[in-house]
């Protein structure tokens, strides 16, 4: 791993416990909090910074997002959630973002994009 990418990873991981700390207050009524689902999907920033491959536990990251989230009210929640976390990370590509589904061969109800609109999932 060059020097550059390890300090991306670096960057991007510290910029995760940040996130952690400043939304562990938040209300989210999906059955993982929304501090957890930061938690879970920090192996995805790396990828959704600067791409290549995607991490084996990035993609379980987001079957186990998906699969705790039973209801819309939780889909909703969740990404709420997501975005919030994402706006704080600088350097977040939301066109690899939005791929991080079909890229772990796993459907989700609702596409991540700089645009999303929370309130509307379905």
């Amino acid at each position: 791993m060059g020097m550059a990418k390890f300090a991306a990873f670096k960057k991007a991981y510290t910029i995760v416990v940040i996130v952690c700390m400043l939304m562990a207050n938040s209300d989210v009524e999906a059955s993982l909090s929304c501090p957890e689902i930061t938690t879970l999907l920090a192996p995805c920033i790396p990828y959704a910074i600067i791409g290549g491959a995607v991490p084996t536990v990035c993609c379980k990251a987001v079957t186990t997002l998906d699969d705790a989230s039973n209801t819309v009210e939780e889909d909703r929640a969740a990404c709420s959630c997501i975005m919030s976390g994402l706006s704080l990370i600088p350097g977040i590509n939301y066109d690899l973002v939005s791929t991080l589904p079909e890229k772990c061969n796993h459907t989700c109800p609702y596409t991540i994009t700089a645009t999303t609109d929370c309130s509307k999932v379905q």
